[in-house]
């Protein structure tokens, strides 16, 4: 027995929220009902378990206690035989207990679950938000700082997306190869940003929750194997991506568990299979027009194929950057280029352009500009102007191990301007 169930709570809710989820709303038909029987089941699990110890397989147990929940909710509600006769016919919920295994389809609950919150029916953001409320159990804060708007609003889209699933009986199904087209885009947005929450988590102690990056992964490759013997150049970038940016985890953390910038990084302890998995998929994403995606994988290429920070293509990093912001006109995209320049031609014309950038208002909620500003600021020597963007930054951060490596740096410089200052020669 576990003197603390609380712990295995948390990492279950963490690894397979998602799974959890798509396997009820299969059952039910209804996103509401799963996430609430759900939750309510991790409730019961954190008392139960405490004195019954962990169950042998505690997946099955949550899954089986939320269909229990979500059973006596319907039958607590009126009409409910009529409600269960709407769900039969809808095409939401589907008629036999067990997915299908037919060469058609792709028997992972989770596929179909993207493919349903991203349906063409919803806005583009709503499929996205959606995807990483129900698939990656992100909370709704979470969710509105990757779309940079403010958590009530976010919430709203969520409950218009739910009800517009529901009410137009949207199928919980893969599509057909000729409607997978239109709904792709959204399907990629999605995965990558479970994969970007896993990378840099919003709230809380960790710099990465791994167990985000994994599903992401497993996801991208499970789109590539559905898509194939031709997948689209965009479904293979964005693999390679994942698998480059996955590949520097074990580098990303000191002994302490505090953040290590890129050209810090102990090199040895990157992960060598994903980069030798990564790199024929970025050559081969880049053949024909490469998309935003394809592009990005190219950048973190450059990274990794340099052993020594030294070495690194900063030039060619610069110009796949200038072709990303053509092609996504993106105010982060800037920002990276901003970056790059600063590595390449030296930080007074990166921090003309993210000066620019912070005129027009787009990133000023956005802790990484101001933290970028302060390091250009530091590198050409005025502290006093980089301490008062790194408060900046301090004061929009919310990841732990991001918020003690902004701190070491504005104490860094603080420390040099009053040496400065006291410094009579």
């Amino acid at each position: 027995m576990l003197s603390n169930p609380n712990v295995t709570v948390d990492a279950l809710y963490r690894s397979d929220w998602g799974r959890i989820v798509a396997t009820l709303i299969r059952h039910f038909g209804d996103f509401e009902v799963a996430e609430e029987a759900a939750q309510e089941a991790f409730a019961v699990a954190v008392n139960q378990w405490r004195t019954d110890g962990v169950p042998e397989f505690p997946r099955a147990w949550i899954i089986q206690t939320a269909k229990h929940k979500a059973i006596d909710r319907l039958r607590r509600q009126t009409r409910f035989e009529e409600k269960l006769a709407t769900y039969a016919t809808s095409g939401l919920i589907e008629t036999v207990t067990e997915p299908n295994y037919d060469t058609d389809e792709i028997p992972d609950d989770r596929l179909r679950l993207i493919f349903t919150c991203c349906h063409p029916a919803l806005a583009l953001e709503a499929q996205v938000a959606l995807t990483l409320r129900t698939l990656g159990g992100l909370q709704t804060d979470e969710i509105a700082r990757a779309f940079l708007v403010p958590p009530a609003t976010m919430a709203q889209r969520l409950v218009r997306a739910k009800r517009k699933i529901r009410d137009a009986g949207i199928p919980y199904r893969v599509p057909e190869a000729s409607e997978m087209p239109e709904r792709l885009d959204a399907v990629l947005t999605a995965i990558y940003l479970i994969f970007n929450e896993g990378y840099a988590p919003t709230r809380g102690e960790p710099v990465v929750r791994a167990d985000l990056c994994a599903e992401a992964i497993r996801l991208g490759r499970l789109l590539r194997t559905l898509l194939s013997p031709q997948p689209p150049s965009e479904v293979t970038g964005l693999v390679a991506l994942m698998l480059l940016h996955d590949s520097r985890r074990d580098a990303r953390l000191d002994e302490s568990g505090d953040l290590v910038v890129l050209e810090e990084q102990d090199r040895t302890l990157w992960n060598q299979d994903f980069i030798q998995e990564a790199l024929p998929l970025v050559a081969e994403a880049l053949q024909g027009e490469p998309g935003q995606f394809s592009i990005e994988a190219a950048i973190s290429a450059e990274h990794c194929k340099a052993s020594r920070p030294e070495y690194t293509n900063w030039l060619q990093i610069v110009r796949f950057y200038n072709m990303l912001e053509q092609l996504t006109g993106s105010p982060i995209v800037v920002l990276n280029r901003a970056v790059a320049v600063a590595m390449s031609d030296g930080p007074e014309p990166a921090l003309q352009i993210i000066d620019s950038l912070a005129a027009s208002g787009d990133l000023d909620e956005y802790h990484l500009l101001h933290a970028a500003r302060a390091d250009l600021l530091r590198r050409m020597g005025s502290m006093s102007e980089s301490a008062k963007s790194y408060r900046r930054a301090l004061e929009l951060v919310t990841n732990e191990s991001e918020r003690r490596f902004l701190v070491r740096r504005l104490s860094e410089v603080t420390e040099d301007f009053v040496t400065e200052k006291s410094d009579p020669a």
